[in-house]
């Protein structure tokens, strides 16, 4: 006879291992909906609406690069989210704190110890364009 296990446990052990999960996969469907148009699949600024607006996109993966190599991860939050605007000419880079408000909301600590309340899709974003980052 098999032992079977409690419902409870099995659920209580898919939500375990459901809240384990890396972020990135999240992060990276984010990124390909909401920012290749501009900063390209390889995330090096070579979107197709870079090209018809004439500017120079950053190249994402080099974030780190140009930081000393370190990655600014609140810094980069703050930019997606629009709290930092970025213009490029006449084009200023979109606001994209309201899309990513949807959903659940994590603790982040910005390396002072203080956690603030934010979107968990804002800090998947942010952590899949760390893990594309090279050093040149």
């Amino acid at each position: 006879m098999k032992a079977l296990l409690p419902i409870g446990l099995v659920a209580g052990l898919a939500l375990a291992a459901a809240c384990t999960q890396p972020s990135e996969p999240q992060g990276a469907l984010l990124f390909a909906e909401n920012c290749t148009s501009c900063h390209g699949l390889s995330a090096r600024g070579d979107g197709p609406l870079a090209q018809d607006y004439g500017i120079d996109v950053p190249d994402l993966t080099l974030i780190a690069a140009r930081n000393g190599g370190t990655f600014p991860m609140t810094r980069v939050m703050s930019t997606i989210d629009g709290f930092t605007r970025v213009q490029h000419g006449d084009v200023v880079m979109p606001e994209f704190g309201a899309i990513l408000a949807d959903g659940p909301v994590v603790s982040y600590d910005a390396g002072d110890g203080v956690l603030t309340p934010t979107p968990a899709p804002l800090v998947a974003l942010a952590e899949y364009l760390e893990s594309l980052q090279r050093t040149e």
